[in-house]
């Protein structure tokens, strides 16, 4: 009962911040110094299914732009999505190729949630000086690539924080706007990493030893709380700045490298 209530919780945590801008990784890192720590096959299970939520959200806005291709804003939209996910998927290959990624111990992950959340509070300030814009450009488009390359490559930027203020600092100044960019490239590009990942696991051998039971309790609590949390973040955004999160973020980072010993 205990496994069961750890797994049950595991798949909250990961339902509310996978898409929140406060960074899953540290989130999962606090939890399972304390909860113990999970095959990599359930954590891949466990994101699987907040990719899924999000994906079911955007299912109309998908199915739009999937069936209008001809016309020319839709394809003009999704020619973008493709250069973002090109540019992560292309630069992300060379970054694992040459093993430039730091560890998910909570020293690198502490210190990418305080500066994100400075950046975060920066570049908010900067995007509230310009005009509101709705348009997604073709900087917005590389720069949310970068982003998302760059946060895999930082664990405890937070894919979401980096790739809704690139777009924003890129031209896209509403919130809103920013935001579903951010979040369409990232189902591609999570599906894609989830399956990689699945299938290092798969070869090796860790599906032999796995919890299957516990897997699919913490992929169906991840997508029921992703699909709640994101919806509430959708609205949300229209009315308020991403401001608490950036605080939340500093006040995290900080306590982290404070009361946590630097090997975790």
């Amino acid at each position: 009962m205990g496994d069961l209530l750890n797994v049950i919780l595991l798949g909250i945590i990961e339902g509310i911040t996978e898409f929140l801008p406060i960074s899953s990784t540290g989130h999962l890192l606090i939890a399972e110094h304390w909860l113990g720590a999970r095959s990599d096959l359930f954590n891949v299970g466990i994101q699987a299914g907040a990719i899924l939520a999000v994906t079911l959200i955007y299912r109309r806005r998908i199915w739009q732009l999937l069936t209008r291709w001809r016309d020319p804003a839709s394809r003009d939209y999704l020619l973008k999505l493709a250069v973002a996910f090109l540019i992560t998927v292309v630069l992300g290959f060379v970054a694992v190729k040459l093993g430039f990624k730091l560890p998910e111990t909570v020293a690198p992950v502490a210190w990418a949630l305080v500066l994100g959340g400075f950046w975060m509070l920066a570049a908010e300030q900067l995007a509230a000086r310009r005009p509101e814009r709705t348009q997604v450009g073709w900087g917005v488009a590389v720069f949310v690539g970068l982003a998302q390359m760059l946060a895999g490559v930082f664990p405890g930027t937070s894919r979401s924080a980096a790739t809704i203020f690139a777009a924003m600092l890129a031209g896209t100044t509403q919130r809103a706007a920013a935001t579903e960019f951010a979040f369409l490239v990232g189902i591609p590009t999570m599906y894609a990493a989830t399956g990689y990942e699945l299938l290092k696991v798969l070869k090796g051998g860790g599906a032999a030893h796995e919890d299957w039971g516990a897997l699919g309790v913490g992929f169906a609590v991840s997508a029921v709380v992703a699909f709640a949390a994101v919806k509430w973040l959708l609205g949300y955004i229209r009315a308020h700045r991403f401001t608490p999160f950036a605080l939340y973020r500093i006040a995290l980072g900080a306590a982290l490298l404070l009361w946590l010993p630097p090997h975790i």
